[in-house]
């Protein structure tokens, strides 16, 4: 299957990166790779616990796939970071598997509180990578972030469509002007 972003961004990569002079990361970018790489990298034990919490095959499929993201995109980061001398962060430790039936439910996430939470890292991701791209001079650097905006932005089409069909879906009060005619 064609991937539209993939293709803007491997004809940018053909045009532009040989001429790309290379340069150390400037401060803005080195602090852009070591937050995300933060905020992945304790995504991935948070997916983990809602992975341990849920039963529905939906919800887990969708956990699985934001979990194999994070993961990529945290290998890639991290390979970039090492190789430019930027340190990583102290990360949290991966969760050990767990029978979601076993947990009190007191305790226990419902499958819509599990649902926001991805979505809420989601925008969370994407926000900050649309920051990094914008802060960034190297093409490289920039093509990164490009990347990593498109792949969570289409994992959170398919997320929001599986929210909205299951109602997990937080859909704010719609507006209707004073006047207006109400449908």
């Amino acid at each position: 299957m064609p991937n539209a972003f993939q293709a803007v961004i491997n004809y940018i990569k053909s045009t532009s990166i040989e001429d790309d002079p290379k340069q150390n990361p400037h401060i803005g970018e080195a602090m852009g790779c070591w937050l995300y790489y933060t905020s992945i990298a304790e995504e991935i034990p948070a997916l983990e616990t809602c992975l341990n919490t849920t039963t529905d095959k939906e919800l887990l499929d969708l956990l699985t796939e934001s979990k194999k993201l994070a993961e990529h995109q945290k290998r890639t980061l991290e390979n970039f970071m090492i190789n430019e001398g930027i340190p990583l962060s102290n990360t949290a430790q991966s969760k050990p598997n767990s029978d979601p039936n076993n947990i009190p439910l007191g305790v226990k996430s419902t499958n819509d509180e599990i649902a926001n939470l991805i979505s809420i890292k989601i925008a969370s991701n994407i926000m900050m990578c649309s920051t990094n791209m914008t802060q960034s001079i190297r093409n490289d650097i920039g093509l990164m972030w490009a990347r990593f905006y498109a792949e969570k932005m289409i994992f959170s089409m398919n997320l929001k469509n599986t929210m909205h069909k299951r109602g997990w879906l937080k859909i704010p009060p719609y507006f209707h002007p004073p006047g207006a005619p109400r449908p």
